[in-house]
């Protein structure tokens, strides 16, 4: 199908591909069709890089509010990004590799977190589009990666003392960011041996991997050292070592060494075998082209990628389809990013309306997705300029989730998560993002929502939405409804959840020549109810 036939047919790719709908969007993509409004959002710029967010405001300089030493910043930095401008359609989906390639804010052990995990942030962005391969080569020698799952520091084998490498890195590059545990078919579904899956790979494959990752630390080359206004006695280094790629030269580090640490002997992993006295950077790019060339990668990356984006049950048809894209993106490219996510949003799969009414299709829109939507859906404005909002973490009284703040290197759920004895489990299905649901978030959610759509919830008063549009709505229940029904669920609520919502906004008098205080009234519990409601809280 090139063009949608309807305004909800085009809402509902709007909100797979990006973190919104507005009437404009909409009309873009009636005109234009699927992959005309793809191509052209692609060519879009960003209005401004997480770094650029950090330069403009000072908040990568030493002085003595001590940016550099906490994770506020980084908070702030990234529900700007979320938030506002920008290239909607690549923001979406570096949103989808962060939790891909996980790191979290909350742990990464160096100074300057914010501009650090701006970088990250930064590398995700600029390659969303791009190349595979070089995008798993950027977070490999990435700071923030590097003290997260310790690269940085990792030093050879040292028989005197019985050190080893460490292997964290080694194993979540092959396990979470490349082929994952178990061989599989170019469409996705398990390869067995007797009936049993195959391993992907051994300890042994981990030992010897781990000497590839070995040698690195912050590149500190040019890197001028600042008095810390809060104790003259020491000082700061610039922030431009953490977002400058790790390097094995032991001249570029804080403390140089006449020697690096890369371990020399050979390295043998997955069937390669890297000759000893091989340098750093060519072992490196000697285990990334293996890794990436695994006939697991394309299906591995393929599922999460239609899990985060469009369904959590994919069929194995969908997976192939798309893998068959990553690897040849129709030009012979293997690992073409824009080309696997048109793959993603374009298919067959994705597309067909006729899933909106199937209980196997679809997915539980992630708590973050559900507050980015609301701010953009409403035209947000941070009053700083700042968008001072910290983590929403906390399922009781804020989101339960918060964008780059992952619990674990496993991201905030794994993707083969369903509800034990739910009748999810009893139909054979998974629902990765069930995950965080419990009885307090749920909870959590409402209250959470109660103080966003009018945000007046102290932890949001940097930021107001406005409403202008609905204004002249409010006075007529059914039209009010309709609007935000096509807005923020695709002209998905059933009947009976729209009956009830416009029955409980009718329930108090608004008039044409009302206030806008009491047509703010209705407008807001209209909102809420929408959103707390489980035809939105399901995108299909």
């Amino acid at each position: 199908m090139l063009k949608p036939q309807t305004d909800g047919e085009a809402a509902r790719f709007l909100l797979q591909a990006s973190f919104s709908a507005s009437s404009g969007a909409i009309a873009e993509v009636r005109n234009d069709g699927f992959a005309p409004w793809l191509d052209r959002a692609m060519r879009q710029a960003n209005d401004v890089s997480a770094a650029g967010y950090f330069e403009a405001r000072g908040f990568d300089r030493v002085d003595a509010n001590r940016f550099y030493n906490g994770t506020t910043t980084g908070d702030w930095m990234i529900w700007s990004q979320l938030l506002s401008g920008g290239n909607v359609l690549r923001k979406r989906f570096a949103l989808a590799l962060s939790e891909f390639f996980v790191v979290s804010l909350g742990d990464i052990d160096i100074s300057w977190r914010g501009p650090a995990i701006g970088e990250y942030w930064d590398i995700l962005n600029r390659n969303a589009f791009g190349s595979f391969r070089t995008l798993i080569e950027e977070i490999t020698l990435n700071p923030a990666m590097g003290v997260y799952l310790n690269t940085r520091g990792n030093r050879r084998a040292d028989p005197r003392t019985g050190r080893v490498p460490d292997e964290n890195y080694g194993r979540e590059i092959m396990q979470l960011f490349s082929i994952g545990l178990f061989e599989l078919n170019p469409d996705g579904t398990p390869r067995t041996n007797g009936g049993e899956p195959i391993e992907t790979y051994t300890n042994d494959d981990v030992t010897g991997i781990a000497k590839v990752f070995t040698g690195y630390d912050f590149n500190y080359s040019q890197t001028q050292a600042f008095p810390d206004p809060t104790n003259p006695a020491r000082t700061v280094a610039g922030v431009d070592f953490a977002r400058r790629p790790m390097t094995a030269d032991p001249s570029k580090w804080s403390r140089p060494s006449a020697d690096g640490f890369h371990a020399q002997e050979e390295k043998r992993f997955l069937g390669l075998v890297i000759p000893a006295g091989t340098n750093a950077s060519e072992s490196l790019r000697l285990a990334l082209d293996h890794l990436v060339a695994h006939p697991n990668v394309g299906p591995f990356f393929a599922r999460q990628m239609i899990q985060r984006l469009v369904t959590s049950n994919p069929s194995p048809a969908y997976v192939g389809r798309v893998a068959a894209v990553f690897a040849n993106n129709g030009q012979g490219r293997r690992g073409d990013l824009g080309a696997v996510f048109k793959a993603i949003l374009l298919d067959e799969e994705a597309r067909a309306m006729a899933n909106v009414a199937n209980p196997a299709f679809g997915k539980l829109r992630e708590p973050m997705l559900r507050f980015v939507q609301l701010a953009r859906t409403f035209g947000v404005r941070s009053a700083s300029g700042n968008f001072e909002v910290g983590s929403l973490s906390d399922p009781a009284n804020r989101l339960g989730q918060s964008p780059l703040r992952s619990p674990s290197v496993f991201n905030f759920f794994r993707p083969g998560y369903f509800p034990a004895g739910s009748q999810i489990a009893t139909n054979n299905l998974l629902a990765p993002e069930f995950q965080v649901v419990n009885e307090t978030s749920v909870a959590g959610y409402v209250n959470f929502l109660e103080g966003a759509v009018g945000m007046s919830a102290s932890y949001l008063r940097d930021l107001s939405l406005d409403y202008a549009a609905e204004l002249p709505l409010a006075h007529d229940p059914a039209r009010l409804v309709d609007h935000l029904d096509l807005l923020l669920t695709a002209n998905q609520l059933s009947a009976p959840v729209r009956e009830t919502i416009t029955g409980a906004i009718g329930s108090f008098a608004v008039q044409q020549t009302s206030s806008d205080a009491d047509k703010l009234r209705r407008i807001h519990a209209a909102v809420l109810l929408v959103m707390a409601s489980t035809d939105y809280l399901v995108q299909k």
